[in-house]
């Protein structure tokens, strides 16, 4: 298995282990936002499972699992991009613009988000390697600015 699968697993179990005893209804929407961003990262474990040193028929199973679950990619993605939006109108609800550490994260993950998704339906209505190069930048700048923002 790719090295991506353990670190969507750390990254969720800490996430729960973070919010474990605070759940409110903004951490709530904010962990349903998380695993969607984690399920879509998955594929990328996918992929690099698929390209990494493995038997032909694992790859080909891989690969049909990958096939079978690409057209839920791009609505999962938004999904995930309307419950971050609903954890953000929800925090700034509940507790206003508070310039600490916690939220500018948070932005610039929600910020990243709304790249990484935007460009994600560049590239279903006309695919350049611009458009997947720059989505996959901000997927990785994602990942990592929404691992800072539960870290924080």
């Amino acid at each position: 298995m790719s090295i991506w699968f353990f670190i969507n697993l750390v990254i969720f179990t800490f996430a729960l282990w973070k919010v474990v005893g605070h759940l409110h209804i903004h951490t709530i929407i904010g962990l349903f936002g998380l695993t969607f961003i984690l399920y879509n990262w998955t594929r990328h474990a996918m992929f690099s499972t698929i390209r990494s040193n493995i038997s032909r028929k694992r790859k080909i199973k891989f690969a049909n699992i990958s096939k079978t679950l690409l057209p839920l990619h791009k609505w999962t993605g938004t999904s995930a991009l309307l419950f971050v939006l609903l954890h953000f109108v929800l925090i700034f609800y509940f507790f206003g613009f508070v310039p600490n550490t916690k939220m500018i994260s948070g932005l610039l993950a929600l910020f990243t988000l709304i790249g990484v998704v935007a460009f994600g339906w560049l590239r279903y209505v006309r695919t350049t390697v611009v458009r997947r190069y720059i989505h996959w930048t901000l997927a990785y700048i994602l990942i990592f600015s929404v691992m800072f923002h539960i870290l924080v």
